[in-house]
């Protein structure tokens, strides 16, 4: 009877063993493409009058317990013939609309459970108005922000989200894990917007990735740590990049900048996924 009782032993002392990791899948999207005609507009002082093609990046997260779409892109009715924003800085088009690319892999907005939005700049809130089933994960202060008095001042379009159901509002102070088992975890990394929140997520078999928001928006900014010029706060940023590096180190995670054009033509996009 001894071998039970050690068995038993060793799994209240190890309770992982044996149990397989949750079905877990994430697909990414192209949510628009952005051409900026001065770069120094995300580096001040750096690169002036330099031009840089971007591209907008959305991803949806299907687990065991539910679905999660993280960002929204730029709106699909912007179309080819696109949009100018920032006063002419940047030049925005969508060229493979969102609500196609669900499509595809047979994904009905309505049925989506979570939506967690980054920030709620236009180029992250597009689409938004599509999941307005879901259950919206947003940090306290991008709450009072976005659905306060004045949420223009923050750079927000509230016509963008106006559609979603407060009534399913979960609204976050700090770190959240989406389904419980710590495999999918909004990260807070406040400074771009007073609310700016990142995503953690750990596949069985692609492994830990962090998905960057707008903490950076290329890979050049993240190796000087150069911070917009339109940032809601360049102090909270430092801080935010800092904490961020550090996790990405200690989990050993990939880290995918969601407009960094270059990065993203290395990964895989829908109807294929990582698993």
């Amino acid at each position: 009877m001894k071998t039970p009782i050690l068995l038993l032993i060793a799994l209240l002392a190890f309770p992982t063993i044996g149990f397989a990791k949750p079905n877990l899948t994430l697909h990414v999207f192209e949510c628009g493409n952005i051409e900026v005609r001065d770069i120094s507009m995300f580096s001040p002082g750096i690169d002036k009058g330099v031009t840089k093609e971007l591209t907008n990046s959305c991803y949806l997260i299907r687990h065991e317990k539910g679905t999660m779409i993280w960002d929204t892109g730029f709106i699909d009715a912007i179309g080819e013939n696109g949009a100018e924003g920032f006063g002419g800085m940047i030049k925005m088009t969508v060229t493979n609309p969102l609500s196609k690319q669900l499509a595809e892999i047979n994904i009905n907005p309505a049925d989506i459970d979570y939506i967690g939005i980054s920030h709620f700049h236009g180029d992250h809130t597009g689409n938004t108005n599509l999941f307005s089933n879901a259950a919206l994960l947003i940090q306290q202060a991008e709450y009072n922000a976005a659905f306060g008095p004045a949420p223009e001042k923050f750079g927000f379009n509230p016509p963008s989200y106006a559609q979603l159901d407060k009534s399913k509002f979960k609204i976050l102070n700090g770190d959240h894990d989406v389904f419980g088992d710590g495999n999918v975890v909004i990260k807070s990394a406040p400074g771009h917007t007073p609310g700016h929140q990142m995503l953690y997520i750990n596949l069985p078999e692609s492994g830990p990735i962090v998905l960057s928001g707008d903490l950076y928006h290329f890979t050049k900014n993240r190796t000087h740590k150069r911070v917009p010029s339109f940032n809601f706060n360049k102090e909270q940023t430092l801080v935010a990049m800092e904490a961020i590096e550090n996790f990405v180190k200690d989990e050993n995670a990939q880290f995918w900048i969601q407009h960094d054009k270059e990065q993203n033509a290395t990964i895989k996009h829908s109807p294929e996924f990582y698993k």
